[in-house]
């Protein structure tokens, strides 16, 4: 049973919460599903808006599958919370991933 399996068995069970979305985007970040990923870190960052990680993750998996202005907003978004949090590496992390969509969305 995979990873993935597992997490999903214990979805299916109830035991929704951030942490188990979160490493169900990250598992199928993992196997190149970015879509899929995506929704799970955005229910990860709907149970817990102060999920720095997820917010950066959510941001990349975006990004990976081409939601350019979905993945900025995340990232945005994340980059307050972090700073909020006083997370101040990924904040920059997320600021530089940021600047590379803001560059790409300039004409």
């Amino acid at each position: 049973m995979s990873a993935i399996d597992n997490f999903e068995a214990l979805l299916a069970q109830g035991r929704d919460n951030a942490l188990l979305r979160f490493s169900l985007g990250n598992e199928y970040l993992k196997q190149g599903d970015a879509v899929r990923a995506a929704e799970h870190l955005r229910r990860a960052v709907e149970h817990d808006t102060q999920y720095s990680a997820a917010w950066k993750l959510l941001g990349k998996a975006l990004t990976d599958s081409a939601a350019w202005s979905e993945a900025l907003a995340a990232y945005r978004q994340g980059i307050a919370v972090a700073e909020a949090r006083g997370d101040k590496q990924a904040a920059r992390e997320m600021g530089v991933f940021a600047r590379r969509i803001e560059k790409q969305l300039q004409p």
